[in-house]
């Protein structure tokens, strides 16, 4: 599927550039693709990775990753797509998982870039390949609760999400995304570069976000959409002077996390552009739920289903049942572009009868059939046996003029087991007094149980590669401070 896609795109627009850098520093052509596939093709022959083999991918810029990702895709092996910032000890935990055959961590030609994993500058031969000898990607999760899962993503998985994602987003070949999100993690993946592949349409990769002059570069750069996460749109959402009016960026996409709609009415009150709030995780190939382009888009809601089927559910008599309208429960799914099982390392009991994968979020849906998102079933505070989300605490905090980013975890508690802790991000400069206008906000719109017991200023929350906030890393702040 992918290698039809990128003779056909070469045939129909082989000079239009599919990816460009920000900074200017080169292009790539869908002619230069086709040419670069085969190159790949080629070496991996060569070296002895069979189709179906797996190749680990490490590259310093995102031109040259991505480059090699789509071609070794194209080229029917399997990619598996690593951090170039991660430690050591990481960088182990998902080789051994995913146990690659060879490995790319040179820009170059795939001749003097391909190391074989194996003795004697050969692939190893009895290492995994995907069924059927077809390409795919081997993602593994983060791991913050444990030790990472191993989720393989076949070609036709990909292909189909991508697809959808163009369709939903109605990308065509007049259109130009802006990517600067990690290119080891599945957004940036099937939602930048497939989803482009898939339109015809053109990608540009930068490094990194920078507030400094973004606007500007969107429009030297003729972007169209904007591929983002919410602590993106958090940051272009406080310096509304900064903000031109809206022209050719047709919407900003928000992902990898929940958007908090004092953020989003804010972003779209200074920049006059729709922002599509969507959810995804690496295990539906990434989209799973989206609000339209057009029609009503609701402000806290990741959207409608768009690909797999979708439902809330909970317990009774030992099976699961859909949940009412309003009433919250385990967001559920199931599909074509929903894996089937773990690869490596997988939670038992994840995929259970009819084939519907718990994706571990706590959700409702209401009576439209959106999906409101409450937060992770292991982020959900217990004080007292009253059932607190950290979400609808952290959305009246971000609802504050000055608050730039907020977090809210569970503390140990003596008494009633746990409570609730907000870390809060100021807005720069610090406001004064802002410790007690946020306890005074909570006091009007949360019942008591609800309310913070401490508020923590900091200046920065830590976040993972895609823009989540680490909770982990802040419940060890909050232990060790106890």
């Amino acid at each position: 599927m992918i290698a039809e896609w990128i003779k056909q795109a070469a045939a129909r627009r082989g000079d239009a550039p599919y990816l460009e850098d920000a900074a200017g520093a080169g292009t790539l052509t869908y002619a230069g693709l086709r040419r670069s596939t085969a190159a790949w093709a080629d070496g991996l022959d060569r070296a002895g990775v069979p189709p179906g083999g797996r190749v680990a991918v490490r590259l310093p810029d995102p031109l040259s990753y991505a480059t090699a990702l789509v071609a070794i895709l194209g080229a029917g092996r399997v990619v598996v797509p690593l951090d170039p910032g991660a430690p050591a000890a990481e960088l182990s935990r998902v080789l051994a998982a995913a146990r690659p055959q060879a490995t790319v961590c040179d820009p170059g030609e795939p001749e003097r870039s391909i190391r074989p994993n194996g003795p004697g500058g050969r692939a190893p031969a009895d290492h995994p390949a995907s069924p059927g000898g077809t390409g795919g990607i081997f993602l593994c999760t983060s791991g913050t609760t444990g030790a990472p899962k191993g989720i393989l993503l076949r070609e036709d998985q990909l292909g189909h999400v991508a697809a959808g994602v163009a369709r939903h987003h109605r990308l065509t070949e007049a259109d130009r995304g802006y990517c600067c999100l990690p290119l080891f993690h599945v957004n940036a993946e099937v939602v930048g570069l497939l989803a482009t592949l898939a339109a015809g349409a053109g990608l540009v990769l930068d490094r990194k976000f920078s507030r400094r002059g973004f606007w500007e570069l969107m429009e030297q750069q003729r972007i169209t959409w904007i591929n983002a996460v919410p602590a993106i749109i958090a940051v272009l959402a406080m310096s509304p002077a900064e903000v031109p009016p809206a022209g050719r960026v047709r919407f900003v996409r928000s992902a990898s996390a929940p958007l908090a709609p004092s953020v989003l009415r804010r972003f779209e009150a200074a920049a006059g552009i729709p922002v599509i709030e969507t959810y995804g995780m690496t295990e539906a190939a990434s989209m799973i739920t989206a609000n339209p382009l057009e029609g009503p888009r609701k402000a806290g809601s990741a959207g409608l289903p768009a690909g797999p089927q979708v439902r809330v559910a909970r317990l009774a008599a030992g099976r699961y049942v859909p949940c009412p309208a309003r009433t919250v429960g385990r967001v559920q799914i199931r599909g074509r572009g929903v894996i089937r099982e773990y690869a490596h390392n997988g939670p038992p009991g994840a995929i259970g009868p009819g084939g519907w994968l718990d994706t571990g979020d706590l959700g409702h849906l209401d009576q439209d059939g959106y999906l409101f998102l409450a937060g992770r079933s292991d982020d959900v505070i217990n004080r007292g046996g009253e059932k607190i989300y950290p979400r609808e605490i952290e959305d009246v905090l971000l609802a504050q003029p000055g608050v730039r980013s907020a977090a809210v975890i569970a503390a140990h508690d003596e008494v009633l087991g746990e409570r609730p802790v907000a870390y809060v991000v100021p807005a720069e400069p610090w406001p004064r007094g802002l410790e007690d206008a946020l306890r005074e906000a909570c006091e009007a719109a949360l019942p008591r149980p609800k309310r913070p017991s401490a508020f923590c200023l900091v200046r920065e929350l830590p976040l993972g590669p895609t823009g989540k906030v680490a909770r982990h890393r802040l419940r060890e702040l909050a232990a060790g401070a106890a």
